[in-house]
């Protein structure tokens, strides 16, 4: 998308904007692509939450990328009025993937909440959690994908503008909900003294995570707000660098952009996308549990097993010689954990013994 001839803002201004943005989303590309191979190579489960929200914020990383090296070379004129599908890819998709992995983060929180109240508990709502995740993501995308669809094809004005307004007031919605969510679960586990425990095991903390989700809830919702009030307020006739939202330059398909909204745009990127995937990035970074979780006393663990757990006190158990004790436990939460992969058959089955003994025990003390 060429910008406007006589511009403002001076041209090596933009240049040395255009180049910082490239390099800053090549950087976070590089990094994220780098957490991957890690989790590759300390023997991590290639499906979890980790690798999910990693390779979003890759994706996502890489679109921007590849938008503002266009805008580098001047040629994206050119590809927005060939390929109608390809403009959305750069500028409406990374929205979606980052609205996937706030809901990923959201699913990851609430997980680990119902885990450490109750690990039992988490089974029965487990399908749900993860189709409302898996529907409220895929409806953001249709929604998404048809009305940037309508606004390329020859649609009126008046009907331009209810589409846009629409697609604010679905997408941004479901932004602020999910923010919402992501704020009382990180309400709730400040609460949640046990929740360290666990928490450690995956190589992070209660303070980390508190920090990471109160940061993305507190972007996403104010952009979502801010959104929302500039398309519901901005004047059809009267053009402005902030009468804009998510996908602001993505609308303007038949007009050329001026400096100010350039700059504008590069800046709203960096403040409600590119910090906030990279807390994200952070957070879900490769580890090597085994060696975190010694200095502290537990028992040692990877966290490629979903069976994870720990026992009220973590250091009681330092041996598999201990292992024997639990038969005769009858309190606490207990907490299943799978020390390696190679580990027999038999041994599993007496983890999972463990668990449906406290189970059952704590279904008879409610």
């Amino acid at each position: 998308m060429a910008l406007a001839e006589g511009a403002a803002v001076p041209y090596a201004v933009e240049l040395g904007l255009t180049v910082l943005h490239t390099a800053l989303y090549a950087a976070l590309f590089l990094f994220a692509y780098l957490q991957l191979w890690l989790l590759l190579y300390y023997r991590e489960r290639r499906l979890s939450y980790h690798t999910l929200c990693l390779f979003l914020c890759l994706l996502w990383a890489a679109l921007r990328t590849t938008l503002f090296s266009f805008y580098l070379q001047n040629s994206l004129q050119a590809l927005r009025l060939q390929q109608p599908f390809a403009h959305w890819l750069l500028y409406c998709l990374p929205g979606c993937l980052l609205f996937s992995s706030l809901c990923l983060l959201n699913l990851y929180f609430a997980e680990v909440i119902f885990k450490v109240k109750c690990a039992a508990e988490f089974n029965k709502y487990k399908v749900l959690l993860y189709l409302g995740s898996i529907l409220t993501s895929l409806l953001f995308l249709v929604v998404n994908l048809t009305c940037a669809m309508l606004i390329h094809g020859e649609v009126p004005e008046k009907q331009l503008r209810w589409t846009v307004l629409a697609r604010a007031l679905v997408n941004d919605s479901l932004f602020i909900l999910c923010a919402i969510s992501l704020a009382c679960c990180m309400c709730k586990l400040g609460k949640m003294s046990s929740a360290n425990v666990y928490l450690e095991s995956k190589g992070t903390s209660v303070c980390q995570a508190i920090l990471v989700g109160s940061v993305v809830a507190l972007l996403y919702s104010s952009r979502a707000c801010y959104n929302l009030v500039a398309v519901a307020i901005s004047p059809d006739n009267v053009p402005g660098p902030f009468n804009y939202g998510w996908d602001n330059l993505s609308d303007k398909v038949h007009v050329e952009v001026s400096s100010e909204e350039y700059v504008v745009f590069g800046v709203v990127l960096f403040l409600w996308e590119l910090v906030p995937t990279t807390f994200v990035v952070l957070f879900f970074r490769a580890q090597r549990l085994s060696q975190n979780l010694t200095p502290a006393g537990m028992v040692n663990s990877h966290s490629y097993s979903s069976r994870a757990y720990f026992f009220d006190n973590p250091r009681r158990y330092d041996s598999d010689d201990d292992l024997s004790r639990l038969g005769a436990r009858e309190g606490g939460y207990g907490i299943r954990y799978i020390r390696d992969q190679s580990q027999s058959t038999k041994l599993i089955k007496f983890y999972h013994a463990i668990e449906h003994r406290v189970s059952q025990h704590e279904k008879t003390k409610e």
